[in-house]
C-alpha cells in the first residue's frame, strides 16, 4: 500500500516500470462508458503483448477529510485487503498472484486507487474482485485493531524518523491555511490515536461507490468485451448518494511566510513554495502548462539551469530541485527544495535561488532551453506510452481531479506550444513574496537514538 504526502505520481510509475515490460509501440485512443449506476468505464487497446492493467479510482483521499479523521482515506485502503463476506483475509492477493499477477494500491490528496496486472485472459479475476470489495468489506474490528498499530509505524518511519519528510510535512502545514491541501495523506499521529473502526465504515459507505469512482483498463483488450465484463460484476452494486464536503477555499497569502523546523539530523535543509494555480482552477489554461516548461528549465535534468548554475557552477548547492503539477483538484505550490553544499549557508542558497527566479522575470529564456525542453517532453512521452500502467495511471489521475482524460493526448503538444514570453509572465505573475512560504530545516545534535532517514525532495512516497 502507499500513500502520498505531497504526491508525485511519477515517482510511483518510475517505481511499478521497472517492473513491467516495454516495447515501444504507441496505444490507440481509448473509447468510454458510464453505467447505469454511474460507474465510469475507460478503456484503451494496446496489443503489444497479452496484457492488461485494471485500475478503480475513487474520487475520495486526504483532502476530503476534516480535522480529526485526518489518514482515514489512507487507513481504508488498507483495510481493503483484509476480506469480503466473499474472500477471507488475504485472499485477494493470493487469487491475484496465483493467476500470475501483481496487484497494489496507493492514496492520494485527491483519489484512492487499486491496480491489477494480469495476463489480458485473467481481466475477468480482476473485476469480480474488485466489484466484490467496492461494496462488501467486512471491516473486523480485531483486523483494524492491528492494522492501525502498522500505519502509525508507517508514519513514525517514514515521517517522523525522518527529517526532509518531517520538515516537508510542516511546510505544507504551514504554507497553507484553509486548503485541505496542508494535511499529511497519512494522517497526523493523534488523529490515528483515535480512528475507529466505526467511522471507517461510514467512510466506506460513503464513497466507495461505482458512481464515485471510475475503471480504467488498458491493455490487450476490445471495449466490447471489457464493458459487457463491467456490465456484469460491476452493474448490480447500488449507487450512493455522494455529498462532497464543504471546499474551504484558501485565502490570499498577505506576506512572507517563513519557519524553522529544528529536529536531529545531519543536513540543512530549505524549501520554498509559491502558491499557484493548476489548470481545474485557471481561466487561461495557459498558465499552468508554462509553470510546468518553467519547471523544467530551473531543474529538468543535468543541463537545466539550478544544475548547471548552483550545482556545477557556483556549487552552492549539493542538491536542488523543484516540483510542480498542473494536475491537481486545488491550486498547489510551485516548490523549490535543496540542500547547501558543504562551506555554504541555507541564506546564501536562499539568495541564489532569488537570483535565478529574478532573471527569470527580467531576460526571457532562450530558444536553445526551449528546444531541450522540448525535446525531453516527446522523449518522456514516447517512454512512458511504451507502459500501459502509465496510460491508465494518466487517465485516473485527470478523471479523479475533475479533468477530462483525453487531456493526456494534448500534453506534450501544450507544453512544447508554450513561449519564452509566457514563462516570463507567470514568473512576473507568481513568484512573487507575497505567495511564498519558506521554511527552514535547521539540524540539531543527533544521539545515539536518532538514526534518520535518507530522503530529499518534497515528493513522499510512504510505501
Amino acid at each position: 500500500m502507499l500513500a502520498f504526502s505531497k504526491f508525485n505520481w511519477l515517482t510511483l510509475i518510475v517505481a511499478i516500470l521497472v517492473q513491467l515490460p516495454i516495447t515501444p509501440v504507441i496505444a490507440g485512443p481509448g473509447t468510454e462508458k458510464t453505467l447505469p449506476n454511474g460507474l465510469k468505464i475507460i478503456v484503451k487497446e494496446d496489443h503489444r503483448s497479452p496484457v492488461v492493467t485494471s485500475q478503480v479510482w475513487y474520487k475520495i483521499g486526504a483532502s476530503y477529510e476534516h480535522d480529526g479523521t485526518t489518514g482515514i482515506s489512507h487507513a481504508l485502503e488498507h483495510m481493503m485487503f483484509k476480506g469480503t463476506k466473499r474472500y477471507g483475509l488475504g485472499q485477494f492477493s493470493q487469487i491475484i498472484s496465483d493467476n500470475g499477477g501483481d496487484e497494489n494500491a496507493f492514496t492520494g490528496k485527491d483519489y484512492t486507487a487499486y491496480f491489477q496486472n494480469l495476463a489480458a485472459d485473467r481481466l475477468a479475476i480482476a473485476f469480480e474482485l474488485e466489484a466484490d470489495r467496492m461494496r462488501n468489506l467486512t471491516l473486523p474490528a480485531a483486523e483494524f485493531a492491528k492494522e492501525i498499530e502498522v500505519i502509525k509505524e508507517e508514519r513514525r518511519l517514514r515521517t517522523d524518523d525522518n527529517p526532509v519528510n518531517l520538515a516537508t510535512e510542516h511546510f505544507y502545514a504551514n504554507a497553507f491555511l484553509l486548503s485541505p491541501y496542508r494535511t499529511p495523506v497519512i494522517g497526523w499521529m493523534t488523529d490515528l490515536n483515535v480512528l475507529s473502526v466505526d467511522q471507517l465504515r461510514t467512510w466506506y459507505r460513503l464513497w466507495y461507490a461505482p458512481n464515485n469512482a471510475t475503471l480504467v483498463v488498458v491493455g490487450d483488450i476490445k471495449p466490447e468485451a471489457v464493458f459487457a465484463l463491467a456490465e456484469q460484476h460491476f452493474g448490480p452494486l447500488k449507487a450512493e448518494v455522494i455529498t462532497p464536503p464543504q471546499l474551504r477555499i484558501e485565502p490570499q497569502q498577505l506576506g512572507i511566510k517563513r519557519i524553522t523546523i529544528k529536529i536531529p539530523a545531519k543536513e540543512p535543509y530549505l524549501i520554498m513554495g509559491y502558491k499557484v494555480p493548476v489548470i481545474t482552477s485557471q481561466q487561461d489554461d495557459w498558465e499552468p502548462y508554462a509553470l510546468e516548461v518553467l519547471s523544467y528549465i530551473l531543474s529538468g535534468g543535468d543541463s537545466s539551469r539550478l544544475q548547471r548554475e548552483l550545482v556545477r557552477g557556483s556549487q552552492v548547492a549539493a542538491s536542488i530541485d523543484t516540483d510542480y503539477s498542473a494536475f491537481s483538484r486545488l491550486p498547489e505550490l510551485f516548490t523549490l527544495d535543496g540542500s547547501p553544499a558543504k562551506g555554504h549557508s541555507i541564506a546564501e542558497l536562499e539568495a541564489s535561488l532569488r537570483q535565478q527566479i529574478k532573471m527569470l522575470k527580467q531576460i526571457p529564456v532562450t530558444e536553445a532551453e526551449l528546444a531541450r525542453v522540448r525535446n525531453q517532453l516527446i522523449a518522456s512521452k514516447v517512454f512512458q506510452q511504451d507502459s500501459i500502467f502509465y496510460q491508465a495511471m494518466e487517465i485516473g489521475l485527470l478523471e479523479s481531479v475533475g479533468l477530462d482524460w483525453h487531456l493526456a493526448d494534448k500534453y506534450v503538444d501544450k507544453l512544447s506550444a508554450i513561449t519564452a514570453a509566457q514563462i516570463q509572465a507567470v514568473a512576473n505573475k507568481y513568484l512573487l513574496d507575497d505567495t511564498l512560504t519558506v521554511a527552514v530545516l535547521e539540524p540539531q545534535t543527533m544521539d545515539s537514538n536518532s538514526i534518520p532517514s535518507n530522503s530529499s525532495g518534497v515528493s513522499n512516497v510512504i510505501r
